[in-house]
């Protein structure tokens, strides 16, 4: 049985509560993220900052130089452990209103998988990548 491990992206880029929101849609927009997982200091994932949570932005009167990632994350974050399988996530995806879903291993981050990254899996699985 594929693992929805083997088809997500291991090398997450991830931002902190804390972190100012600017910064966070910054790396957003250089690395064409649509999502990014929001982790504390122990890699446990607290939230995820998604391209409609940051659309809030445009109907805010005020603009605040201290608003953080905090102010804007869903705090209601689905996750699946290492064990999931590609069905498992593709389930969680299909039944979530989500793009994305991170991949915990003891409850710390260690993955993060897509819509694509399922997309690629059924590629693979079904024996038709190029």
């Amino acid at each position: 049985m594929f693992k929805a491990i083997d088809a997500a992206t291991k090398m997450v880029i991830t931002t902190r509560p804390e972190a100012p929101i600017y910064d966070a849609i910054r790396i957003m927009a250089s690395r064409n993220i649509t999502g990014l997982p929001v982790v504390d200091a122990d890699l446990n994932v607290v939230g995820v900052l998604s391209e409609k949570d940051v659309l809030k932005l445009l109907y805010d009167t005020l603009d605040r130089a201290d608003q953080t990632v905090a102010d804007y994350m869903s705090t209601h974050v689905v996750t699946l452990d290492t064990n999931a399988t590609l069905i498992d996530l593709c389930d969680c995806l299909m039944s979530g209103n989500f793009r994305r879903v991170p991949i915990t291993e003891d409850g710390k981050l260690c993955a993060i998988a897509s819509i694509s990254d399922v997309i690629q899996g059924i590629l693979r699985i079904k024996r038709q990548a190029p």
